[in-house]
């Protein structure tokens, strides 16, 4: 009886891990979609697109998506367990996407391109705008769909 209790518990994980993974790529893609509109109406695809030493657009919004998708996964895996409520997601949320901006195009981003560290302009205002709502979106969406699983 032991082992299938064991079973049961490893199995009901998996699926857990499973369902959050599932509820943040979901979030992710749909944030990515809105703020990947953003940067495509400033023309910035062909900048994210340099990542991959390519200037088009459309491989721009690849890249940007894939990091969507790995960054929603990693934020309902990480932080699903304090996604109880919608109000508190969407927050989470938002501060999460901060932070993705601190990291991405303040540090990684222009270290990757040989461009300067934590500068700040217009363009990065823009920037942290576009990771706010993508955070928010992702928030609500990975929220909305975690908040659904059977208790």
């Amino acid at each position: 009886m032991r082992a299938t209790t064991a079973g049961t518990t490893a199995g009901a994980g998996q699926a857990a891990l499973i369902q959050r993974v599932t509820a943040g790529v979901v979030g992710g893609l749909a944030g990515g979609v809105v703020f990947g509109a953003m940067m495509q109406f400033m023309g910035m695809m062909g900048m994210i697109a340099q990542l991959v030493a390519s200037s088009s657009a459309a491989v721009g919004w690849v890249v940007h998506l894939a990091i969507s998708a790995f960054f929603g996964a990693a934020f309902a895996v990480l932080l699903g367990g304090l996604l109880r409520g919608l109000g508190g997601a969407v927050l989470l949320g938002a501060v999460y996407g901060v932070l993705l901006w601190v990291v991405g195009p303040l540090l990684l981003m222009p270290a990757f391109l040989g461009m300067p560290l934590f500068a700040i302009d217009d363009m990065a205002l823009m920037s942290l705008l576009g990771h706010v709502i993508f955070g928010l979106v992702l928030g609500l969406v990975a929220g909305a769909m975690l908040r659904r699983r059977p208790a």
